[in-house]
């Protein structure tokens, strides 16, 4: 495309975005766009559209290669731009490009989300999601083709969008940990007969998406100033558009935001202002409720419902290839629960008999937009409780906040289906146990098991925010991704529906981990931003304190050891069972601790409901038992032996972020060793490199005048190499040096790199 007819169809692509009526009375997009420390941007605007320009605008510098190939993702183009074999991550999992298109061109309902958007935003989402289009295309237009990244430098897939980008973008958001994982199941499903796709498909396993967080609240019994505080470690992808990007936005009415938001997100979703902060952590609760279908004996695309039956609705896809390749067409189906999906290696098939629908209660939520900007002026914890409650728009996360009176909140209270305890026993399938840890399956044959509809919510099928857990306390609460049931100890909150969590049973290591962890912090007297720090990167390891000590005690007490066990033996009892860059023996713990966690009766004394925290423990070292732990110690003696590790190897040596030539040391590790610092790697030549775990990490309190906040972005705001703050913040992070963020204007004027720039048209 020339550069005037690339210019010409961005003017037509923001017009687009505005009522006729205001584009021709000549109405402005406009913000200044002011960088600090890091590169981070601060964004000022006298209206929301002027709040989204400035956004996008400040986006598209940093991180523009990653958000055009993102709206190519959501538009269903990735086959053909990138190849239809070829993979990517689809929220949390590589997928290929071919089942992501599919998936997308299929599930997100344009027509149903434009109209959505007419009523379920409100005006000034509307006006926010135009300025976002506006201020990316101005972008595109004021860099030229030189200005674009080399990395995508001329490619078709860089192109001026439209409001339907950002619908569909946010669709995509509102479906990230609920069936967005299930991609490949629902664009390959094929009635029996049909030439099945030659798909790999897995059920994911909602404890291994690539996604988690903890999230503590402290009151004010506990501080030392005696306000709240908030500390806040989202555990999201080092890479792809589910990256974190920090942004501070001034915008009308007194809004002042500052924090974080991920690909597309018009302002911050994650952050604080002057009286509160928030954090959010991924929730236990399921979004989506799973359905068996008794099919019509005479016809495997109609369904019985109480003894009727019922023609699924039948969609026809177009996948376009690439050039020289014909287009790919393939027919999915869907039902009254929603679209039909396949998983067979989990025997989750389409038979003459039966098959499965999945419906999700994201799917068309619209209204997160408006929930985060009333968060954003909050003014108290009860202010943010009332905008998640009121508009049940928050997608997935827990949300857990505290404000300058000493009020903390811990609400997991998301857009859920409305499916009581009861129903899901009643509704019951005999098979239903098997899915028990990715949804509740029920009864597709039965109208009655449709979800219940509740007076007040906003959408119908959604469970009001009083049956949800909501909790406040003047001392601490905390998540690390476990279900309401504890978010502190002394305070276990009632039995809930199923479909928000599971009830008095076992908690992970990390959760474990934070509750011991936290009640030492508080047992050393009252927090502040010293001891906070301390306390988020602590790097200690619950399993390791539970598992060392006895491993240790089974290897002096062996007769004879084989040469990789004395070896494995050695290294742990010189490790200071920390995942510091500096420590020894880490990466062999890394290793052994999987294949320890599977041994059958690892524990001696089991799980306690009345003692959550210290249960299970006491590692099992007698006999066989032991002898099979000291095997696993071999086994992993031998993996880091094959990867080229060496056994004493520091930590960082292991753990590392190239940086062109320049190697980082990261700490951290992973989170089921009961790390809450966590990292989780893949293996790269030589060692581990962060896939994800540890993203923007803040710790917030409140002065007279405003918020006091020390935060770093472990991976950084600038996915382009060329950029200066491509690895600058994963320095500081290697570094533990802590960034105190410019909130007031004297010290933004303080850390102002280069001149603001002013944007408008």
């Amino acid at each position: 495309m020339t550069g005037n007819l690339l210019w010409a169809a961005i003017g037509a692509a923001v017009l687009m975005t505005a009522p006729a009526s205001e584009a021709l009375a000549g109405k402005r997009y406009e913000a200044t766009i002011t960088r600090t420390t890091y590169g981070i941007p601060h964004i000022e605007a006298r209206d929301w559209r002027g709040v989204g320009y400035g956004v996008a605008y400040a986006y598209a510098e940093d991180n523009l290669c990653l958000l055009a190939e993102e709206f190519a993702t959501v538009a269903g183009e990735r086959s053909r731009f990138w190849g239809p074999e070829a993979k990517a991550v689809l929220g949390f999992e590589e997928v290929d490009n071919l089942s992501s298109d599919v998936f997308f061109r299929a599930v997100i309902d344009l027509p149903s989300l434009r109209k959505g958007a007419e009523t379920a935003l409100t005006p000034r989402a509307r006006d926010l999601m135009a300025g976002y289009v506006a201020g990316y295309n101005r972008f595109l237009k004021d860099a030229g083709t030189q200005g674009i990244p080399a990395e995508c430098r001329g490619k078709p897939w860089v192109r001026p969008i439209t409001a339907d980008d950002m619908l569909r973008m946010n669709e995509k958001q509102m479906l990230l940990a609920s069936s967005l994982n299930l991609a490949p199941a629902i664009a390959n499903a094929a009635p029996p007969g049909s030439a099945a796709p030659k798909v790999a498909i897995n059920m994911p396993d909602p404890k291994e998406l690539g996604i988690g967080s903890n999230g503590w609240a402290f009151g004010s019994e506990v501080t030392a100033d005696g306000r709240g505080m908030v500390i806040g470690n989202p555990h999201f992808p080092w890479k792809g558009p589910a990256r974190f990007w920090q942004m501070h936005v001034k915008g009308p009415g007194g809004y002042e935001v500052m924090g974080v938001g991920l690909a597309g997100t018009p302002m911050p979703t994650l952050g604080f202002n002057k009286d509160v902060a928030w954090t959010h952590t991924v929730t236990e609760a399921r979004h989506f409720t799973l359905y068996q279908l008794a099919l019509d004996p005479a016809d495997a695309t109609r369904y019985l419902v109480d003894g009727k039956s019922e023609a699924m609705t039948s969609q026809t896809i177009t996948v376009p290839m690439p050039d020289g390749q014909s287009a790919v067409t393939r027919t999915l189906y869907s039902t009254r629960w929603g679209p039909v999906f396949v998983v067979p290696a989990r025997g989750i098939t389409w038979s003459a008999q039966s098959a499965f629908a999945l419906k999700d209660a994201n799917r068309g939520n619209q209204r997160g937009v408006e929930t985060w900007l009333r968060i954003g002026e909050a003014r108290n914890v009860f202010d943010i409780k009332e905008a998640v409650t009121q508009t049940l728009g928050i997608p997935w996360v827990n949300t857990i906040a505290a404000d300058r009176d000493g009020g903390a909140l811990h609400a997991d209270v998301t857009a859920v289906p409305n499916v009581s305890a009861a129903k899901a026993k009643a509704c019951a399938t005999p098979i239903s146990g098997l899915f028990a840890e990715l949804a509740i399956l029920l009864d597709g044959s039965k109208a009655g098991c449709d979800w219940d509809v509740a007076e007040g919510t906003p959408e119908p099928g959604l469970m009001p925010a009083l049956d949800q857990a909501v909790t406040f306390t003047n001392t601490y609460l905390t998540n690390s991704n476990d279900s309401y049931w504890i978010s502190n100890p002394a305070m276990p909150h009632r039995q809930l529906s199923p479909i928000l969590g599971k009830y008095a049973t076992a908690r992970s290591l990390r959760t474990r981990s934070n509750f011991i962890e936290t009640a030492a912090l508080i047992a050393g007297g009252k927090i502040d931003h010293a001891r906070a720090q301390a306390h988020a990167f602590a790097n200690k390891s619950l399993a390791a304190d539970m598992a060392v000590e006895p491993l240790v005690k089974l290897c002096a007490d062996a007769v004879l050891l084989p040469q990789s066990v004395a070896a494995g033996c050695s290294v742990m009892a010189g490790w200071d069972r920390r995942f510091e860059a500096d420590s020894r023996g880490a990466a062999l713990f890394r290793a052994l601790w999987p294949k320890a966690a599977r041994l059958p009766g690892l524990w001696t004394v089991p799980f306690d409901p009345a003692d959550p925290v210290n249960t299970p423990r006491a590692l099992a070292t007698d006999g066989e038992k032991g002898e099979k732990l000291l095997a696993a110690l071999g086994e992993a003696v031998e993996e880091l032996e094959a990867a080229g590790i060496a056994l004493h190897a520091p930590w960082g040596e292991v753990q590392r972020v190239m940086a062109g030539n320049d190697a980082i040391p990261i700490h951290g590790g992973p989170g089921t060793l009961g790390i809450l610092n966590m990292q989780e790697s893949v293996p790269v030549p030589g060692g581990l490199t962060p896939r994800h775990g540890t993203s923007y990490i803040q710790i917030v309190s409140f002065d007279e005048t405003g918020p006091v906040a020390d935060a770093i972005l472990s991976y950084s705001q600038s996915t382009n190499p060329a950029s200066p703050h491509a690895y600058d913040q994963t320095r500081a992070y290697a570094e533990k040096k802590w960034h105190r963020l410019p909130f007031s204007a004297k010290a933004i004027a303080a850390e102002t790199i280069g001149k603001p720039k002013h944007i408008a048209e």
